[in-house]
């Protein structure tokens, strides 16, 4: 292997503790052969540890170029433009090119006023697009304390640093220390509420109380909430909303009380959580009114110089000190995405009594996405998180995405993808999965419209309907199609009757034909709902954990191993590299299997500290028998 440090530069005489003359003379010599610019700026940067800190976390939260699209669609990013309306922007910065300093937004304008600090201009192009949105959004905010002063500071800098990418966060004040119904209870939670406010300006943002009402007691239009859906008791119409909508105008951070009117137009403190049902409602409604008022531009998107802001919740966070929802299949550590449509009923059957000590509230504030997500756009998510990773916003609200992806193998889950009980949860509104174990039951125009769409070339569909009736084994589909993967049973060659029978070796392979997933459907989920169903039905059958109910197996059953074929230069590789146990290159095409997890458990717990080879008896020659069969697998695309 050649060696690809060789061009590295030797240092000569280094020592701990010191550096011998040779090492300066060195250094000397290399700092004398720079040239420096006579017009290079030597001052140093003058940002301040809090800006440093925010700009670090969106970097951390290294987007890829399909998070970065979705986070630019959301927040109407774009080019900027020679514009000759100079009057409207009086603070014209220069963002034309990658190589040009990126002006931040202000977290106390409620336009486009640039803060006093530069990004470097060696600045990766979507990072500073990020970093400078045209187009702001509001976030539902759980603020369930209490939290002492340090905490709360923490939690509302992170709030502010979303403020500045443009995601301008409706808080609502909820203290668990706090009960209602005693004495005092509403001046103590204005009084916490001014807390927070105090906190906000503290950290330099602006930050508007409401102690006034906003929501009045009693459920809106009971029929037109989704069934078995908990109903918020209390709801708004769009005159209540006009304290928070001038407040955002205004630039300020609107901080709620968690106040209604009765039905006799008293002021009593109710639950924040029947606040935020009632503002997820309100605020998508009062959206949808004013979005139609305001002419769009020719091609359908935002105003490029409007000061409204999209009252639409984009996002449900609830910081406290629980964290995320604590999952059987993690021995207690939080889920990490979570397909309410599928999983919430199971959720809450499975959520053990010890965890109603340490996550008191977890099952209402799961309840509360469900309801609120169901009003919010299907792109939107929640986030539960703990206090103690406020950071962990940024990275949720540039991706959309889990801080690890939860069909990542546990063995993937060190380091800094290791999970701790303060990991986020995210929760999506998702879909159904379901299983479907015959042809006949497959919607064959939603199945070849998926397959063709997502891979982009035509399907032969009599050939491939064809195999499917004498191989299939099952699909796994996700909502209306939206993503499928099909597993078929390819048949082995009669094995040696002169060798040992390996435990499969007289059951067929367990081939993943097609994994597909819509466009419109990658980056929100759905490929991670489908992968792990598809690990409860094949690999990981067997465990506890397994058993989803997704009218498969439901965990009853002996784990098979998964083996799938795909094309060397397949982008999506690097996915499978990090989800499969092994991998081998054969001609053009790559061989991916993931082992039985099950049989693999139990036969390293009967070795005890034996532990298992690296390659067991029983799994000699496996590999190549795979390729053999899967290699003649015939194609199922038109030539």
């Amino acid at each position: 292997m050649p060696n690809m440090l060789s061009h590295s530069t030797h240092v000569p005489h280094l020592k701990v503790g010191g550096a011998p003359a040779s090492f300066k003379a060195f250094y000397a010599t290399v700092k004398g052969l720079r040239k420096l610019d006579p017009d290079y700026d030597h001052q140093e940067p003058t940002a301040s540890p809090n800006e440093r800190e925010f700009i670090l976390s969106v970097l951390r939260a290294n987007p890829s170029l399909r998070d970065a699209k979705a986070y630019m669609d959301s927040f109407g990013l774009k080019p900027k433009q020679q514009d000759t309306r100079k009057s409207l922007t009086p603070e014209n910065s220069a963002m034309d090119t990658p190589h040009s300093s990126v002006a931040v937004a202000s977290a106390t304008s409620p336009t486009k006023e640039r803060a006093d600090f530069a990004i470097p201009a060696q600045t990766s192009p979507i990072i500073a697009s990020i970093l400078d949105p045209v187009h702001q959004r509001t976030a539902l905010v759980k603020l369930q304390g209490p939290f002492t002063d340090p905490q709360l500071d923490s939690i509302t800098r992170g709030l502010i640093y979303l403020k500045k990418l443009g995601l301008i966060s409706v808080i609502v004040i909820e203290n668990e220390g706090l009960v209602r119904g005693e004495d005092g209870d509403r001046a103590k939670i204005i009084a916490e509420t001014t807390r927070t406010v105090k906190s906000l300006e503290r950290q330099g943002a602006k930050a508007r109380p409401i102690v006034s009402p906003i929501a009045r007691l009693g459920p809106k239009d009971e029929n037109e909430v989704p069934n078995g859906y908990d109903i918020p008791e209390a709801h708004t119409f769009p005159p209540d909303l006009g304290l928070i909508r001038s407040a955002i105008q205004a630039g300020d951070i609107p901080v709620l009380a968690p106040l209604a009117l009765d039905s006799f137009c008293r002021t009593v403190r109710i639950g924040a959580n029947d606040v935020i049902g009632a503002l997820a409602r309100g605020l998508t409604e009062a959206a949808a009114e004013l979005r139609s008022k305001i002419p769009q531009t020719p091609d359908g998107g935002h105003p490029e110089f409007s000061n409204e802001v999209d009252l639409t919740p984009l996002r449900l966070m609830v910081i406290n000190r629980e964290g995320g929802i604590p999952s059987y299949a993690r021995f207690g550590l939080p889920h990490l995405l979570v397909n309410l449509t599928s999983e919430y009923s199971f959720i809450s059957e499975t959520f053990q009594n010890s965890w109603k000590e340490t996550h008191p509230t977890a099952l209402k504030n799961l309840s509360l996405a469900r309801t609120c997500l169901a009003y919010m756009p299907p792109t939107s998510s929640a986030i539960f998180v703990n206090h103690r990773s406020p950071s962990s916003l940024i990275g949720n609200l540039i991706t959309n995405k889990p801080a690890v992806s939860s069909s990542l193998p546990h063995a993937l889950l060190q380091g800094d993808r290791k999970l701790t009980p303060h990991t986020p949860t995210l929760l999506r509104r998702g879909m159904d999965i379901r299983v479907v174990r015959t042809v006949q039951n497959i919607d064959r125009a939603k199945m070849t419209y998926l397959l063709e769409t997502s891979f982009g070339r035509v399907l032969d569909q009599d050939a491939f309907y064809k195999r499917l009736e004498s191989h299939l084994d099952y699909v796994i589909v996700a909502g209306d199609y939206a993503g499928a993967a099909i597993v078929t049973n390819e048949r082995t060659q009669n094995p040696d009757p002169t060798e040992e029978p390996s435990p499969d070796s007289h059951l067929p392979i367990t081939y993943l034909d097609k994994f597909a997933v819509l466009p419109s459907h990658q980056g929100d989920g759905t490929v991670d709902f489908l992968w792990v169903a598809l690990h409860d039905e094949s690999y990981g059958l067997g465990h506890p954990f397994s058993v989803n109910p997704n009218g498969g197996k439901e965990g009853h059953g002996q784990g098979r191993d998964l083996v799938w074929r795909s094309r060397a230069n397949n982008p999506v590789n690097k996915w499978y590299f990090e989800r499969s146990t092994g991998h081998l290159r054969v001609g053009e095409w790559v061989l991916f299997w993931c082992d039985a997890e099950k049989r693999l458990r139990i036969e390293e717990g009967r070795r005890a500290s034996a532990g298992l080879q690296f390659v067991e008896k029983w799994e000699e020659g496996r590999v190549e028998s795979w390729a053999d069969v899967v290699m003649k697998v015939p194609s199922s695309w038109k030539k």
